[in-house]
């Protein structure tokens, strides 16, 4: 897939912004000089330079010589960089993609322009190694800036487009969900010390298994209880865990933890207004 879109700036090149900027350019999205990648401290982005890619730590030029523009600093740091970009921002050529927590596309029209089209992402750190689960939502973006956008993180994993009031709940779910998935990985690696393994093996058997259940659903398109049936059999050793997980809340607690996350999530961007 070849970009047509024109040049691309990233204004807070942090993990999730060079993780972008590298699979756009792995995939054949676009090529490194493309790309413009903004940071403070430049020595950060001497890497980057030596690949090809355009740095600055000017947002202002970056975004003027660009068409599509991506918000990705700290939700503190937002309102300083939109009034710093606002001056360089037309919304006939300009399309923005924030991927910063809590903040709605409201926010960002507020301080830009209501006819300014934007787009919100919210990938994980799984975009690191191209397995990101992003969502992404807008309420004034067009159907072509939302196939864009979408094309544009499918080089970095899968892609849902949902309403942008789930965004916080897609950032409990998907961004916060990462840790959780790896806590329980962590506790099954635990558990295996406990029943005799070595921690690395036990550690690397965890890691396998998870893997192979996700992967389960997703070749076969099949939901977790179908899955799990084919493992339980009658006064089996799998179902006494399952039981035994779910006497002492493991379901609950997972439920609990994912709906404080989204609350939480909400309130980033306006904790720091």
């Amino acid at each position: 897939m070849e970009n047509t879109t024109g040049t691309i700036a990233i204004l807070g090149s942090g993990n999730i912004g060079l993780s972008l900027a590298n699979g756009l350019v792995k995939s054949n999205y676009c090529t490194a000089d493309n790309i413009v990648l903004t940071r403070r401290s430049l020595f950060q982005l001497s890497a980057k330079a030596k690949e090809g890619f355009r740095v600055t730590s000017d947002n202002a030029e970056a975004v003027k010589g660009s068409s599509i523009v991506i918000l990705a600093v700290l939700p503190q740091q937002l309102n300083g960089l939109l009034a710093e970009i606002a001056p360089s921002v037309n919304p006939e050529k300009h399309l923005i993609i924030s991927v910063i927590s809590g903040v709605s596309c409201r926010d960002i029209k507020v301080k830009l322009g209501e006819d300014v089209p934007v787009v919100r992402a919210m990938p994980n750190t799984a975009i690191s190694i191209g397995q990101s689960m992003t969502c992404i939502a807008s309420d004034n973006a067009s159907y072509l800036n939302m196939e864009t956008v979408a094309e544009m993180f499918e080089t970095v994993g899968s892609v849902v487009q949902i309403n942008e009031e789930l965004m916080t709940s897609a950032t409990a779910l998907c961004a916060c969900g990462i840790a959780f998935f790896l806590r329980a990985i962590r506790a099954a690696s635990q558990g295996g010390v406990e029943i005799g393994f070595h921690a690395e093996d036990a550690l690397k058997m965890a890691v396998q298994t998870a893997k192979g259940a996700a992967d389960l659903l997703l070749q076969h398109n099949s939901h977790p209880e179908h899955e799990i049936d084919k493992v339980t059999s009658p006064k089996g050793c799998t179902i006494a865990g399952l039981n035994e997980m779910e006497h002492n809340g493991f379901s609950s607690s997972l439920i609990k933890g994912i709906k404080l996350s989204s609350i939480k999530a909400g309130g980033l961007y306006n904790e720091d207004k």
